[in-house]
C-alpha cells in the first residue's frame, strides 16, 4: 500500500476525507451528500477516496467505528484497573458520556444514517457495539457477584438503561447548556450507580 500522503497542512488524506465527510454528513445528511462533494471538501481526487475507503458506505462505517474504537480502548483500560469495581464502573459510565459529547457529530450521523450501511457493515457495527456493551455489563456482573451491586435488576437492563441515554445524546444534548459535559456525565453515572445500590 502506498505511503499515506498529506495535504498542505500535513493532515493525512484519510483523516481529511473523514473530516470532510463528517462535516457534510452532519450538515446535509448522509443520503444527500455526494462523493464529489466529499472529495472537493477534502481537496483530493475520487481515486484517493476509493484507495483509502472504497465507498461512501465505508466512510460512514469509519465515522462510527473510530468513536467506538476510542470508547472500547478506554473502557478496557478502566475495566482492567486495580480499583474497586464501583469506581471502575462509575469512571467507565461517565467516560462514555464525555467521549460521545466530544464526538457528537459522529454519534448523530451514525444513529441517523445507520440504516444506509450495507447489511454486512451493519452486522459488523452491531457486533462491535455488542462487544462494548458486554464488557460494560461484565463490570456490573462482577459487582453483583461481589455483593457490591444489587441483583434486583438484571445487568442487561441496567446496560440498556444507561446506553439508552448515551445513544440518544445527539438528540437532546445542547452544548452551552447548564451542565458541562463532565457534570452531565457525572450525573448520569451517579444515576446508574443509584440504580445498582444494594
Amino acid at each position: 500500500m502506498p505511503r499515506t500522503t498529506t495535504g498542505g497542512d500535513g493532515t493525512p488524506v484519510p483523516q481529511r476525507l473523514l473530516a470532510a465527510a463528517t462535516r457534510l454528513f452532519a450538515e446535509q445528511g448522509y443520503d444527500r451528500t455526494s462523493v464529489q462533494e466529499i472529495v472537493e471538501a477534502a481537496g483530493v481526487t475520487k481515486g484517493a477516496l476509493y484507495h483509502y475507503f472504497g465507498s461512501k458506505d465505508d466512510l460512514l462505517h469509519e465515522v462510527y467505528a473510530r468513536l467506538l474504537r476510542l470508547q472500547q480502548d478506554r473502557l478496557d483500560a478502566f475495566a482492567d484497573r486495580d480499583e474497586p469495581v464501583e469506581q471502575r464502573l462509575r469512571e467507565a459510565a461517565a467516560d462514555v458520556v464525555v467521549t460521545t459529547i466530544d464526538n457528537l457529530d459522529d454519534a448523530a450521523i451514525f444513529f441517523r444514517s445507520m440504516h444506509h450501511l450495507s447489511p454486512e457493515k451493519n452486522k459488523q457495527v452491531r457486533a462491535e457495539r455488542r462487544r462494548y456493551h458486554e464488557r460494560f455489563r461484565a463490570l456490573i456482573e462482577e459487582g453483583q457477584k461481589a455483593g457490591v451491586f444489587s441483583t434486583r435488576t438484571p445487568a442487561d437492563l441496567v446496560v440498556d438503561y444507561h446506553f439508552g441515554s448515551v445513544h440518544h445524546l445527539s438528540t437532546w444534548y445542547r452544548p452551552g447548556g447548564q451542565l458541562t459535559p463532565q457534570q452531565l456525565a457525572d450525573q448520569l453515572a451517579d444515576l446508574l450507580l443509584r440504580a445498582l445500590r444494594p
